[in-house]
């Protein structure tokens, strides 16, 4: 592992969990792969109490916060008072010297602290500003939220900073600005600042939200009850303090004949990085994972190697984490795992499925059929969506995924959970079955 100069920057490990043999003729190896982060050093401390530390403590960071504010927030008027409110709380959660702003956001962006194109930099002068600039926010209009990103975009980018973060908040679909637009959007915004997404109310698109958090490599959640917000912002704004390097890609290196089949993040959520792989070299790629505090994620590696004989065995592919410097260059956090293919006519050997691999295949098949069965239930395929979320609900138990499988006994009169029959329910809540879209992707790690 590396060991750095910067005390604010974590210890990276990385662990491989695999079955490394393959029968004669064998070609797909999986394995996933733990990626750890430990000792950032700045994380504990800084969220019990982010204004007793100077602008030094944590590493740079730069937030904007934006804010939905069209016409429906104010239907009911609570909404807008307690998005207000939660903007407010996650203000209050800023680290001292950490750059921030507010956007407004309807059919167009509109700042609403500090202004022109800056960002004001977090003390108590300026969280005081700031929340009395949020209380003559007041809701009329329609919702562009890609506008919202773009100009969240521009004043980020004026930050000479590490860490670049966005908190978005909508209560309702994109009407005023075509799919194509959004889209557009995120792609220009996407390596430049993470972001996490929250709904409120019922009245907003799931895939929407989701995929603009999957875009930025940030969360999505619903906060049906707009009560909730204050508790959820703090709670993001703490996580996002917590950061302590940004831009971290996964490098996989394969040698010749081999073919990369697919990678994705497995847990805590699952996210296909597959097609988002940029080429590092020679038989290399890097695959975004955003930024990291203290933490742990696992990724699930599949590739193909060319068929051997028994007794051979070969370097399937190599894991390694990079950062990019200032001047271009990338530099390797030292840390590395190596994925094996052994050929072996033991049977036993050869047939066995890593029991990490079996659970995150599990989990990412979970997540799969959950947004099928769902998809199925709006079209009103109610035998197709019975026969997926049945499966659903077998796997959840399965695999010990609690949460999941108590959203889906809302959607769902469970008859047994162990062969995966269920009934749909004649009359579902829709902040249930929103939430159930929303959590769909959440997966619980292997019980050791």
């Amino acid at each position: 592992m590396a060991n750095f100069s910067k005390s604010n920057v974590p210890q990276f490990s990385v662990d491989v969990y695999q079955n490394e043999y393959l029968p004669e003729g064998g070609v797909e190896v999986n394995a996933i792969v733990t990626v750890t982060a430990t000792g950032g050093g700045t994380m504990g401390s800084v969220v019990a109490a982010p204004h007793l530390y100077s602008p030094g403590q944590g590493p740079s960071a730069a937030v904007a916060l934006m804010v939905d504010c069209s016409g429906s927030m104010d239907y009911p008027p609570t909404k807008m008072r307690n998005a207000r409110d939660a903007t407010a709380a996650a203000i209050d959660t800023l680290r001292d010297g950490v750059h921030f702003a507010v956007v407004g956001g309807t059919h167009v962006a509109k700042e609403v602290y500090p202004g022109g194109g800056r960002l004001a930099v977090a003390d108590a002068t300026t969280r005081e500003q700031a929340k009395q600039a949020l209380r003559r926010l007041s809701a009329g209009g329609g919702t562009a939220i890609g506008t919202w990103l773009r100009l969240a975009d521009r004043l980020l980018a004026t930050a000479d900073v590490s860490i670049r973060h966005g908190i978005l908040l909508t209560d309702g679909r994109n009407e005023h600005e075509s799919p194509e637009d959004l889209k557009a959007a995120l792609d220009t915004c996407a390596g430049r600042f993470t972001c996490d997404a929250r709904g409120v109310g019922t009245d907003w698109e799931v895939k929407e939200v989701t995929g603009i958090a999957s875009a930025l490599l940030g969360t999505a959640d619903i906060v049906a009850d707009p009560a909730g917000l204050a508790a959820d912002f703090t709670q993001m704004m703490e996580t996002a303090m917590g950061k302590e390097v940004a831009d971290v890609a996964l490098r996989l290196w394969t040698p010749v004949g081999t073919t990369v089949r697919f990678v994705k993040q497995v847990a805590p959520t699952v996210e296909e990085l597959t097609d988002r792989r940029t080429e590092a070299g020679p038989r290399a790629g890097d695959y975004p994972t955003g930024s990291w505090g203290d933490e742990s994620r696992d990724y699930h590696v599949c590739v193909r190697v060319p068929a051997a004989n028994i007794g051979q065995e070969m370097l399937a592919a190599r894991v390694s984490l990079v950062i990019p410097e200032p001047d271009g260059t990338v530099r390797n956090l030292g840390a590395q795992g190596l994925v094996r293919a052994v050929w072996t006519d033991d049977m036993t050997a050869s047939t066995s499925i890593n029991p990490q691999v079996a659970h995150y295949t599990g989990q990412a098949e979970l997540a799969q059929v959950i947004q099928q069965g769902l998809d199925l239930r709006k079209a009103g395929d109610i035998d197709g969506a019975t026969a997926k979320l049945g499966r659903a609900v077998q796997l959840a138990g399965a695999s010990g995924n609690a949460d999941t499988a108590k959203l889906l006994a809302k959607v769902v009169d469970v008859v047994d959970a162990a062969a995966g029959t269920v009934r749909l329910k004649a009359k579902v809540e829709e902040a249930d079955e929103m939430t159930l879209e929303t959590r769909s992707t959440k997966t619980v790690r292997v019980k050791k």
